[in-house]
């Protein structure tokens, strides 16, 4: 999911970002080409030990009058919620034999278990959406 952060940075020092979306939730990298997995890194740690709501990204415009956010940038992280709380949950499906037999076989050549390649087929078909 695409979220805005706010970079800022000082001479001599590292890129900060931070998420108004997320209070509290802060990111540092040494090149800016880093701070997308900063980013992500970031947001697993703020709400990796609890329970509390993640919110929805807003758009860099719902900010631009803020005078906390002056004097740096903005740039768009993809942030993959689905490391952030990665609980898996038991479910029973029911498919055609032989698509079984072709989603294992696709399974073992890319060396995932059925689980795991079921879900990356299905982020993937929601990503496209």
């Amino acid at each position: 999911m695409l979220y805005p952060i706010y970079v800022h940075k000082e001479d001599g020092s590292a890129y900060g970002a931070i998420f108004p979306d997320i209070p509290g939730c802060h990111a540092a990298a040494d090149d800016a080409q880093a701070l997308p997995a900063a980013a992500q890194e970031a947001v697993e740690a703020h709400f990796g030990a609890d329970d509390d709501p993640i919110p929805s990204p807003s758009s860099p415009d719902a900010w631009v009058d803020d005078p906390e956010y002056r004097g740096g940038f903005w740039m768009m992280v993809d942030i993959d919620l689905s490391r952030v709380r990665s609980r898996a949950v038991r479910l029973n499906i029911s498919l055609p034999e032989n698509l079984v037999q072709r989603i294992d076989t696709a399974a073992r050549q890319r060396g995932q278990s059925r689980s795991a390649f079921l879900a990356m087929a299905a982020e993937h078909e929601m990503s496209d959406a």
